[in-house]
């Protein structure tokens, strides 16, 4: 096996301010007195980054103002206007998108060679995508003229925070709202770099605004009398307290929530490739994705082969210092997400479940967990039901293609799935059959601009990207 010597990235690209205001009007506020201060920390180091200023309902209020000011001048700006600030702003992204990948790893604990090959690409690629139909959205198919539908609530998770602000703000922006979006408490760094990014680009004051704060500040912008579009990303059980305080209102919702997918491997895949997507499914961004390949079901005939491939890949990958870019596996988010993953885990040992990890040493500071699989999991177990939200991979087996569409639809999700194997016809019979908003094969976490993304069940409803994301944001 190879040794490899450091290769840290410098964090000199990156100048965090010791504190942050709220973004509302196209200014940094401190927070009034309805509101406070929070630590943002590195989860890699516990090294607190940076002071952040906490919305409260009074700043709730400013910022839903500001926004309602400036819907009616930006939504009356001809299309091909509005998509020169989101070309400009895709510009600027990725101009600065060596400084934003070094900062996303400093807050987020995910590998820079992620945040800088996958991250950051894909956030350009969306604005530039929706600025592109900002002058049609007569032809996107959902009437001759379609009109915005006013000032857009969205909440953002922590796994990708910088990815997630682009699904939501760049087709808002496209179609003419205005926005005040919350990211999540634990990493608000790159959406107050964003909020710059926006005075960079000439933004109008008040057409994207950012507050920051936990799920208080989130509730309160989410009911909100004068917000018309809710947009939320997280947990399945936020999700619902959401669809219940907004019911009996005229607001608008999508909900992008939980995933426990299933990676679908056949004997007649080609191994080595599959191997290597089972790795990336569960163990990208330590399995912080909510369509992450959790469930692995491999085909009786090929589950030894399969074993020892994915047991030897395992032992290759590397975890530790995330802006080291031969990292593979990088911090867990927060020490409270470090506790579900380990009291889920423990929970999979004394189910009866065989855990198994590859020898790795873990820093002693931080939040880390070692990359785990179980095996001889049932369809009963807690950890092929519920979603671990870590790097934990549940292995099961199958007999028949039928059997595995049944193992992978006995779930209460549905938000992604993968198929392995080199015939054509059973990758489509199969996709036909999951219940799974994307549907991968011979591939995993492939995500594009273009393509919309979304689920069934209790992964939400609603999709991102694509011409079906703009439908959301118009009436």
């Amino acid at each position: 096996m190879f040794e490899y010597a450091p290769a840290p990235e410098s964090r000199s690209i990156v100048d965090i301010a010791p504190s942050y205001g709220l973004f509302i009007d196209g200014s940094f506020v401190p927070a009034s007195s309805s509101g406070g201060v929070f630590k943002t920390v590195n989860p890699a180091s516990e090294e607190v980054l940076a002071e952040i200023a906490s919305a409260g309902a009074d700043d709730v209020d400013l910022a839903v103002a500001a926004a309602r000011r400036a819907f009616g001048p930006w939504s009356a700006l001809p299309g091909a206007e509005r998509a020169k600030y989101l070309f400009r702003i895709a510009r600027i992204i990725q101009e600065r998108s060596r400084e934003l990948a070094v900062l996303e790893s400093l807050d987020n604990g995910k590998p820079i060679r992620e945040s800088r090959d996958v991250d950051l690409p894909l956030v350009a690629a969306h604005f530039f995508y929706y600025a592109g139909w900002a002058d049609k959205l007569a032809y996107a198919g959902f009437g001759p003229d379609p009109r915005p539908l006013g000032v857009a609530a969205q909440v953002i998770p922590w796994n990708f925070p910088m990815l997630m602000l682009a699904w939501k703000i760049a087709p808002a922006l496209a179609a003419g709202n205005t926005v005040v979006l919350k990211p999540a408490e634990t990493t608000p760094l790159s959406a107050l770099f964003f909020a710059d990014i926006c005075r960079q680009a000439d933004l109008p004051p008040g057409v994207v605004n950012i507050i920051t704060g936990a799920g208080e500040t989130g509730r309160a912008l989410v009911e909100h009398p004068d917000v018309n579009k809710v947009a939320f990303t997280g947990s399945t059980e936020v999700g619902r307290q959401i669809a219940r305080s907004i019911a009996g209102t005229r607001k608008r919702l999508t909900l992008e929530l939980g995933g426990k997918a299933a990676n679908i491997v056949f004997d007649d895949a080609p191994i080595d490739q599959a191997v290597e997507g089972i790795v990336n499914g569960i163990f990208f961004n330590q399995g912080h994705v909510c369509c992450a390949g959790s469930r692995l079901l491999v085909q009786e005939s090929a589950y030894d082969e399969v074993l020892t491939a994915l047991k030897r890949r395992m032992s290759t990958l590397r975890v530790g210092d995330p802006l080291d870019k031969n990292t593979d596996i990088g911090a867990i988010n927060s020490a409270e997400q470090l506790s579900r993953i380990r009291e889920l885990s423990e929970i999979g040992a004394a189910e009866g479940a065989e855990r198994w990890s590859p020898q790795c040493d873990l820093p002693s500071q931080g939040f880390w967990f070692a990359p785990t699989i179980f095996t001889g999991v049932t369809q009963a177990h807690r950890i092929a039901r519920e979603e671990i939200f870590g790097p934990v991979l549940s292995v099961l087996t199958f007999r028949t293609p039928d059997e595995a569409i049944e193992k992978a639809n006995n779930t209460p999700y549905g938000l992604s799935a993968g198929v392995w194997t080199e015939k054509g016809s059973l990758i489509l019979a199969m996709a036909d059959k999951l219940r799974a908003g994307v549907v991968w094969a011979n591939t995993f976490n492939k995500f594009d601009p273009t393509s919309p993304f979304g689920g069934y069940k209790e992964s939400g409803y609603g999709r991102e990207g694509g011409r079906h994301g703009l439908e959301a944001y118009l009436a």
